[in-house]
């Protein structure tokens, strides 16, 4: 943004001070209080305020929302800022990445795009060099990554391990990735790795036996809060149903939420199983068949279908298509699956703008996405409304279309308070 913009977008109050954001062209609130009776879907969906204003208290990660409504009824507070008729939306919520890794995938992303297939075998060669590197090093690539993630709108992020694969290497990915988020998933089921490449079932039972007792060790201050598969049976390296099953199983028993990677290279049982099992996402979701919908609508409240099109872009693979599932009753979220094979992109925004022009999706249903619904498969709540965290980002432009209609272009980055 510019440095005008800057000025106003990221001053923020002052201790025990309140702070007026005003000169907010569209807000978009995710409150469906505020979406009844708008005529226009993208509105309702979206709880729209036109003209709006809202008052925070506090900074940083204790900043909170005080006030929502039209500029015009806004009461007094502390201090003003303008933000010039800009757009304001809550702060996307990337809900799957692997930030902790180290590496360089570059010379597999060129070959794909020259035909060869994507099938998880260069996992490995990121389990190496993230074994290899130090603590300092993969703390500093982690946060650049997540910095990254900020100016780019997206203010709350979840982290998985799973380029360790070992008890000490899964443990330290998780307790850097706790650093900057506590929304941390154990993937020590990402692949079997080259040690155990003929004793799988020996690696199923570290994985669900010393890696999940030491994830879980601390009780209320467990290293993650989710557990996470590759089930994935047209992939030699992932997991099969049965495998799958067996870990997500053990990982609900010591009290973990349940996440999967379901259905990305093929048809598979990934999707039915999650939903049988009542993860809060299962994400991919790329292959599916009339069960897997059926599964999928059942489940509706309780599991979000993840859609990762950033991946399909980066893979050269068929694209979700999120107008069925939506119209059939599925809960839909966005994330950017930012990793260094599939997908090297942080951009929540580029995953809207591709949801729109290739997965079927309206400019609201993809912002509602990538916020609320991600929110929702992390347990959380992501409205902008009285008592929510002060999770905010701006655009520069001024309605939320221009997320889709612009793209490529840094027009959005998270608010600092």
């Amino acid at each position: 943004m510019s440095d005008g913009v800057s000025d106003g977008v990221n001053a923020g109050a002052g201790a025990g001070t309140t702070l007026l954001l005003t000169g907010i062209a569209e807000l978009t609130t995710n409150d469906a209080a505020r979406g009844e009776g708008q005529t226009d879907p993208g509105d309702a969906l979206l709880g729209i305020v036109r003209d709006a204003a809202v008052i925070v208290s506090g900074s940083g990660a204790d900043a909170r929302i005080e006030w929502v409504g039209p500029a015009a009824e806004a009461p007094d507070a502390d201090e003003r800022r303008d933000l010039g008729r800009r757009a304001v939306i809550p702060g996307f919520v990337d809900s799957h990445s692997h930030l902790v890794f180290a590496g360089d995938r570059s010379a597999e992303f060129a070959a794909r795009m020259t035909g060869t297939p994507y099938d998880g075998g260069g996992i490995a060669v990121s389990v190496a060099a993230t074994r290899a590197a130090s603590d300092d090093e993969l703390r500093a690539l982690v946060a650049g990554r997540v910095a990254e993630m900020r100016a780019q709108g997206t203010t709350t992020v979840e982290i998985k391990s799973g380029y360790g694969l070992t008890l000490e290497d899964e443990l330290r990915s998780l307790r850097i990735a706790r650093e900057l988020t506590p929304h941390t998933t154990f993937l020590g089921a990402h692949v079997v790795p080259r040690e155990y490449a003929t004793r799988r079932a020996a690696y199923v039972d570290l994985v669900t036996g010393p890696m999940l007792d030491a994830v879980v060790a601390d009780g209320p201050t467990a290293l993650a809060e989710s557990i996470d598969v590759f089930c994935e049976p047209h992939s030699a390296h992932a997991f099969d149903g049965d495998e799958a099953r067996t870990i997500l199983e053990a990982g609900r028993a010591a009290g973990l939420s349940l996440r999967v990677h379901g259905n990305q290279l093929g048809h598979g049982p990934g999707v039915r199983l999650a939903c049988e099992l009542g993860a809060r996402s299962v994400d991919h979701c790329t292959f599916l068949d009339a069960a897997d919908v059926e599964a999928l609508v059942a489940a509706r409240g309780t599991t979000v279908a993840t859609l990762l099109p950033g991946v399909e872009f980066s893979t050269r693979s068929p694209y979700p298509d999120a107008r069925a599932l939506i119209d059939a009753g599925v809960d839909v979220a966005l994330a950017s699956d930012c990793n260094p094979g599939t997908c090297y992109s942080s951009s929540i925004p580029l995953a809207i703008a591709l949801a729109v022009r290739e997965m079927g999706m309206t400019p609201a249903e993809a912002l509602h996405a990538a916020t609320a619904v991600s929110a929702r498969s992390l347990g959380l709540d992501r409205r902008v409304a009285p008592g929510q965290p002060a999770e905010l980002t701006v655009l520069d432009a001024p309605s939320h279309l221009h997320l889709a209609y612009r793209a490529g272009v840094p027009i959005v980055r998270a608010l600092d308070l």
